[in-house]
């Protein structure tokens, strides 16, 4: 049984893959990763806030969406800045998250405002995951990438909390529909990383 990867003890300073396996990503391809499939995810959610408000009538609820997708365009343009300064290529997929995440927004959204946030508690509870794993996997040599990484996760934190306050649960197959978007997310960021 192999021990499980962990952080270095306390005041041992941890590098970036310092404590890869062979076939494991090299510090530059992980950061890489990081960095195109973080900019795939802020382009992918501010395009489902785009399709959402396209729909959504005035109110309480256009007015949190409204809230969200700019702060979800601060964190595009961290990790716009970060493809530049990184010299990393963006995902060859953003056409399709352009459409697809505008149809997801939009689709929600017809579907009521509950439904809207029920989108949304799914996405950022993936997301919340995904980022927490990218922060551990990053050394002490990141922690300007790890503390962007921090502040997107808490925004997206209260994204969901936000959802869940506005009656998401309440929305018709709740269970179905959120686990559907977060299968799509998954994928998303599985291909991001890679195409």
């Amino acid at each position: 049984m192999t021990k499980p990867k962990t952080r270095a003890r306390a005041g041992v300073k941890r590098r970036t893959a310092a404590d890869r396996l062979p076939g494991d990503a090299t510090a530059d391809q992980l950061i890489a990763r990081v960095i195109r499939v973080d900019h795939a995810g802020e382009y992918g959610a501010k395009r489902i806030y785009q399709g959402q408000l396209a729909v959504m009538r005035e109110g309480a609820a256009k007015d949190q969406v409204r809230a969200m997708a700019a702060q979800e365009e601060k964190h595009l343009a961290t990790f716009e800045r970060a493809l530049v300064e990184r010299r990393v290529r963006p995902t060859v997929l953003a056409p399709l998250w352009h459409i697809a995440g505008f149809a997801l927004g939009a689709g929600t959204a017809l579907l009521g405002e509950k439904a809207a946030m029920a989108c949304t508690v799914a996405v950022e509870e993936v997301i919340d995951g995904h980022y927490a794993r990218q922060a551990e996997a990053l050394g002490d040599d990141e922690t300007v990438l790890r503390a962007a990484i921090a502040e997107a996760r808490a925004h997206e934190l209260e994204h969901r909390d936000t959802a869940r306050a506005a009656g998401a649960a309440e929305t018709p197959g709740y269970g179905l529909l959120t686990q559907a978007i977060k299968a799509g997310t998954r994928v998303a960021i599985w291909l991001s990383e890679r195409v």
